[in-house]
């Protein structure tokens, strides 16, 4: 029995690529197979300036009463 361990990004899937070698392995066995690779379009670096620009975590920098102190970490 073979175990192929999978991760779902909405409707695709990531796999290992020793189980993906391992499935196209197969696959050929039975008959001629094209494996074709995506790469990320949109580099790392520019989704993280995108998320910085955005303001979506602009809370972070507002004004106003802080919640926590540095006493919140210590036992007590």
């Amino acid at each position: 029995m073979t175990t192929i361990h999978i991760q779902y990004i909405g409707e695709k899937v990531l796999v290992p690529q020793r189980e993906l070698e391992r499935l196209v392995e197969l696959a050929q066995q039975y008959e001629e197979i094209t494996v074709r690779r995506q790469e990320d379009d949109v580099p790392m670096w520019d989704i993280m300036r995108l998320v910085e620009q955005g303001g979506a975590f602009g809370f972070w920098e507002e004004e106003g009463e802080d919640i926590y102190s540095s006493k919140d970490g210590e036992p007590v």
